[in-house]
């Protein structure tokens, strides 16, 4: 059990970020991203999020997987710098073994290979230590950046959600991603 507990570890380091737990020091930094509304459209998020709500949120996360059918991940800087983004995965079904991948880069942080390496790190996590057989990802048809990501990291576009999304007044398409092991 020893062996696996840190091939895990070792799964979510890598060379520029490190994957790691939510801790209870995250609440800034979550309040702070959570209530980003540049970040909205992509997390379906319609309201603000709470202090309160947060810390219930991080409290809970513990949770297995197989219970809380999701995971979320901070991204951390491998000097320990200040957190860059989080990763996560969601609506997990444990009988397909599949789980949407989700991931937020703040701005100031974005076009450095933080995303990069957090997604390759977590769909190898998924694949071998989670035993998921397949990864998907829904982007928008105008957010060019996560299509370039997620296309780099072998995902195949197998689809077009059309009108999916209501956004600035009007309805825009959503691009359907998949990984298969």
């Amino acid at each position: 059990m020893f062996i696996k507990e840190v091939l895990k570890f070792k799964m979510l380091e890598g060379k520029k970020v490190l994957l790691r737990a939510l801790e209870p020091e995250d609440l800034d930094f979550l309040y702070k991203t959570e209530n980003n509304t540049d970040f909205w459209e992509v997390s379906h998020t319609i309201t603000p999020f709470s202090k309160y709500i947060l810390q219930q949120y991080i409290a809970n996360s513990h949770l297995d997987l197989f219970e809380a059918k999701q995971l979320r991940l901070i991204i951390q800087p491998i000097d320990n710098s200040n957190p860059v983004g989080m990763i996560d995965l969601y609506d997990f079904n444990p009988i397909h073994k599949r789980a949407g991948v989700g991931i937020v880069i703040l701005k100031e942080a974005q076009n450095k290979g933080f995303a990069s390496e957090a997604l390759q790190l977590l769909v190898r996590y998924s694949f071998t230590i989670l035993e998921i057989h397949q990864l998907y990802a829904n982007v928008g048809i105008d957010n060019i950046a996560s299509q370039h990501l997620f296309e780099k990291h072998a995902f195949k576009k197998i689809g077009v959600k059309k009108d999916w999304l209501f956004s600035n007044g009007s309805y825009k398409d959503e691009l359907f991603y998949q990984l298969i092991s």
